[in-house]
């Protein structure tokens, strides 16, 4: 899923494992200097300086045990929010959100994020593709273990290089992306079928080539405000299939689901998925 973030400050969340993103071998041109924060560090990325729209990267840090969250925290935690309004010649930065992975949040449910080093990677459009461009963020996250920690940094950094010590780091990033798919495509690991039942109830029929494959997915509605729950694996399912289910609880008042717009995100091994379904 992508997030245009228009030049204010708005909801966003972060991040993917990217260890080689977080080489110190950068150069001072590609990366900013890291910001240590409390049990985390975070720095801007730059690709090379080519045309209208730039591709750049938010690297995060964590210290061991520490992590922070998808733009969708589940049962707990705060999705990171992000500034970039005092850019220079800058028109919009689009947020790409690596896949999360799900951790107990030790309160009996679950939370969405990330652990050890992530990168998350930026669409940047230039008003002008001739002109010098200085990309500046404010960015606001928690960092959790047993405790939740806000942190808020600052950072700036200019896209000079013809080509960038970060081109092949960020192009890994974003692969990291889960790709667009529709139910039914023949992919590795695909949704088969959706269907809901007694008005309240959602199950998701995925098929993975390998039963043994760990399979997660998640569910997001089409405003903020919806909390949908995260979907639970089913011990029961045709051969072939793995079966999830999710109630449609956490709507946002006198809300009709009838015809909504969910965002279904499907991770399995090294495959990711968005598909974009309307609700019957």
């Amino acid at each position: 899923m992508i997030t245009k973030v228009p030049l204010h400050a708005v909801p966003g969340v972060a991040v993917a494992l990217l260890a080689c993103a977080l080489s110190a071998s950068a150069t001072a041109e590609d990366a900013s200097p890291w910001q240590e924060g409390s049990h985390a560090a975070v720095r801007l990325l730059a690709g090379s300086r080519s045309g209208a729209v730039l591709l750049g990267g938010v690297a995060f840090r964590l210290e061991p045990g520490w992590k922070t969250y998808w733009r969708t925290p589940g049962d707990s935690g705060v999705p990171p929010r992000f500034d970039f309004s005092k850019s220079d010649n800058v028109d919009a930065v689009t947020v790409l959100w690596p896949a999360p992975s799900k951790f107990p949040d030790g309160a009996g449910g679950y939370s969405l994020g990330y652990k050890d080093q992530v990168v998350l990677p930026l669409r940047i459009a230039a008003k002008n593709a001739d002109k010098p461009i200085t990309l500046r963020a404010t960015v606001n996250y928690a960092v959790c273990a047993k405790l939740c920690v806000p942190v808020e940094a600052s950072l700036e950094l200019a896209f000079a290089s013809v080509a960038s010590a970060e081109d092949s780091a960020l192009a890994a990033a974003l692969d990291t992306v889960p790709k667009p798919a529709r139910i039914g495509d023949p992919n590795p690991l695909t949704i088969r079928d959706v269907k809901r039942k007694e008005q309240s109830t959602v199950t998701v029929d995925v098929a993975t080539p390998n039963p043994k494959d760990d399979v997660s997915l998640f569910v997001e509605g089409p405003t903020p405000d919806w909390a949908l729950p995260i979907p639970t694996r089913l011990n029961r399912a045709p051969r072939g299939v793995k079966r999830f289910s999710f109630k449609l609880d956490g709507l946002p008042p006198n809300t009709n689901p009838e015809g909504a717009a969910l965002k279904l995100t499907l991770v399995g091994g090294k495959h990711a998925y968005e598909f974009n379904i309307n609700l019957d």
